[in-house]
């Protein structure tokens, strides 16, 4: 079921692209209760301000939904209200709510933007104490990634923004294990045993700007899927996982001398079974490592570097250069070579691959490639360069920069059309 994706041979059939395009729309419904339910809620004992902050939060969340939605399929249904009960009254009215028609791209990113405007004066601060909450920071972060978007983009908007995030004081760690390390200590029962994880290593860190934490007594799943969770080293770990890295992003740190980020972001363990390595030697992802690691939706080095973009796109190398040697710096790496830094396509492709590095495994590569126009050129060269990569099915163009509708929806609403290439 995951083959296709890596393959480029996905079709709407896939089971995966029906489960996610309903989580998705499950998620902005609850979305939309909240901002219409605050609204309509007269709650004599909410203060307006305190009335406001909900919809906000309930804003944002709708906007982290949309923004995944469209750039993951291009035209969805915008929908902003919650559906009514049907009755044979006004099935008329209520009928484009439960078979909604897409919406283009350019409309689901205004509203989007208005959102996030919104919920940017009225969300609650920043917390240092406590990162998994949808506040003014996580609206500017958002606006940020919005504006470099081809739909709005607007690098002077980019600017502003990542500036807003490190005014409100997000800065990054100086240890980049702080953001996936784990506490460990050897079992008392068993000293001689292997040590395991008791805890995360840190939590709300000044590099975090939504997080989503899993604190002892809770426990994140998603380690499962991934590898082998450090707090007890062989619960379900009888199965092929999820996220393999490849021999050619291994190869890019080992390229780059970066150790550092290398060690935090693949791990080698023996397992039971040889898809893409020997069984002896198996590479695993490595930065949700444990169920008590957070999730980190938003960190600050990602908001960072898109600043470098905007700088880079409008001729300003030396301001660009600045920010990506600050991220090379915390990984232990020399400044960028002056032959580099004095090229803008040399540059771009510097910063394309410090993104690669930094943010590994964490779900922005491939929408780096299609905002930058980068997916052919690379994704149909890397086939040749990846040894013990299934064969590539068909080759990458412009269709394949949003996945097809899921067949299922499209039969069950009329309304819907697939996207093109599918």
């Amino acid at each position: 079921e995951s083959t296709p994706f890596e393959i480029n041979s996905i079709e709407g059939s896939n089971p995966n692209l029906k489960r996610d395009w309903n989580g998705h729309m499950n998620n902005f419904a609850q979305a939309n209760r909240l901002v219409q339910g605050i609204d309509e809620l007269n709650d004599p004992t909410l203060s307006a301000s305190e009335a406001k902050q909900i919809r906000s939060e309930g804003l944002i969340f709708r906007a982290l939904i949309y923004f995944d939605m469209v750039r993951i399929w291009g035209r969805v249904p915008l929908i902003t209200t919650v559906g009514k009960d049907i009755t044979a009254d006004n099935i008329k009215d209520v009928y484009s709510a439960y078979f909604p028609s897409q919406t283009e791209e350019i409309e689901v990113y205004k509203q989007i933007e208005k959102d996030l405007l919104e919920a940017e004066q009225y969300a609650p601060n920043n917390n240092n104490a406590d990162k998994t909450l949808l506040t003014k920071s996580v609206a500017r972060a958002l606006l940020a990634k919005v504006y470099a978007e081809k739909p709005l983009r607007n690098y002077d908007k980019v600017i502003e923004y990542a500036d807003k995030v490190t005014a409100d004081g997000f800065s990054m760690v100086t240890n980049f294990n702080d953001l996936w390390g784990t506490i460990m200590q050897k079992p008392t029962e068993a000293p001689g045993e292997t040590n395991f994880a008791v805890d995360a290593k840190a939590r709300n860190t000044s590099e975090a700007i939504l997080e989503i934490q899993y604190p002892v007594g809770s426990g994140n799943w998603c380690t499962w899927m991934f590898g082998r969770s450090l707090d007890n080293w062989n619960y379900w770990f009888d199965w092929a996982k999820w996220i393999t890295p490849s021999r050619d992003i291994i190869k890019a740190f080992q390229n780059a001398g970066d150790t550092k980020r290398l060690n935090e972001s693949v791990v080698w363990y023996s397992c039971g079974w040889n898809i893409y390595y020997p069984s002896t030697n198996y590479a695993f992802m490595y930065k949700t490592r444990s169920k008590f690691n957070s999730i980190i939706k938003i960190r600050y080095a990602d908001i960072l570097l898109l600043k470098a973009e905007a700088l880079l796109q409008k001729d300003n190398l030396s301001g660009a250069t600045s920010i990506i040697n600050s991220v090379r710096n915390r990984a232990g790496l020399a400044p960028l070579a002056a032959s580099i830094t004095s090229d803008k396509n040399a540059l771009m492709n510097a910063y394309l691959n410090e993104r690669r590095l930094e943010l590994a495994f964490e779900g922005q590569r491939w929408f780096d490639l299609v905002r930058l126009d980068k997916v052919e050129e690379v994704m149909n060269a890397v086939f040749t360069t990846d040894a013990g990569r299934p064969a590539q099915r068909y080759p990458y163009d412009k269709f394949s920069y949003k996945l097809p509708i899921p067949q299922d929806i499209i039969d069950q609403n009329p309304n819907l059309e697939q996207n093109p290439g599918y």
